[in-house]
């Protein structure tokens, strides 16, 4: 399901720092493609592309072991994959990269529908910090159950998945409009609540897939269960701090309409 319409909440302020966000992931995608060439579009591997995810991309070895890599051997070719940051950054730069076009256009969807709202609720400033924490928080999570993978970690799923836990707690009752992609197309609505709850509970079998009960998952869908709860909670103490109900009331019969 991919969502391109939801409630909007009228607001006088643009959603400047959601705009910021999309425009960054936009020209590091564009630069990722003029760097790996077309086949990046669908995600075909290229030594420039991969190079690119391991210079800029978190590897999580490289914080459980406290050393960066600097080379990758291919064959007699060595490329220079030496990050220009420290381990520690690459947890924010791999937020603004994308492993191909459907990666890429997949979460920008989500971060345009769901974003906007959020940033109306909290401002500017809280929104940024808030979506950068949740990034945090759910590179992490990857982290603390594959801390020794030297597979780079790029995308960002884990801090749209924050704002998507806040949605839920902020926005239950708004209408979700989907595009469904499954042996056939359409277009379906659905309560912000229900969407999110399918969505979430998706991440979730996944993620114990990724834990022993399938092989060969290629998505850190552990990073989503801990962006979403993580994005869950600090609305939670958000809201406790302005004393308001953290489960909305439900609203009156002609939003229903």
């Amino acid at each position: 399901m991919i969502p391109f319409s939801d409630t909007d909440i009228r607001s006088h302020s643009r959603p400047t720092v959601n705009i910021v966000l999309i425009g960054i992931n936009a020209l590091v995608f564009l630069y990722a493609l003029q760097l790996a060439g077309s086949g990046y579009l669908w995600g075909g591997d290229s030594v420039e592309a991969f190079g690119f995810f391991l210079k800029w991309g978190f590897i999580p070895e490289e914080l459980s072991s406290g050393r960066s890599f600097t080379t990758l051997g291919l064959g007699i070719r060595a490329v220079d994959i030496e990050s220009a940051v420290p381990t520690w950054a690459t947890i924010f730069t791999s937020m603004f990269m994308h492993g191909g076009l459907f990666h890429f256009a997949g979460n920008m969807a989500f971060l345009w529908v769901f974003g906007d709202n959020i940033e109306h609720r909290l401002g500017h400033f809280k929104y940024l910090l808030f979506y950068l924490v949740s990034g945090v928080i759910a590179t992490l999570s990857h982290f603390a159950i594959d801390s020794d993978s030297q597979a780079p970690l790029v995308g960002a799923s884990g801090a749209i998945a924050g704002v998507m836990g806040a949605y839920l707690l902020l926005y239950p009752f708004n209408r979700i409009k989907a595009l469904v992609i499954f042996y056939f197309i359409t277009v379906i609505e659905l309560r912000a609540m229900v969407f999110l709850g399918i969505w979430f509970f998706l991440q979730i079998i996944n993620s114990l897939g990724f834990l022993g009960l399938s092989a060969g998952a290629n998505v850190a869908f552990m990073a989503h269960v801990g962006g979403f709860i993580a994005g869950v909670v600090l609305i939670a103490f958000f809201k406790i701090a302005i004393k308001e109900p953290i489960i909305p009331s439900r609203p009156p019969r002609n939003y229903w309409d």
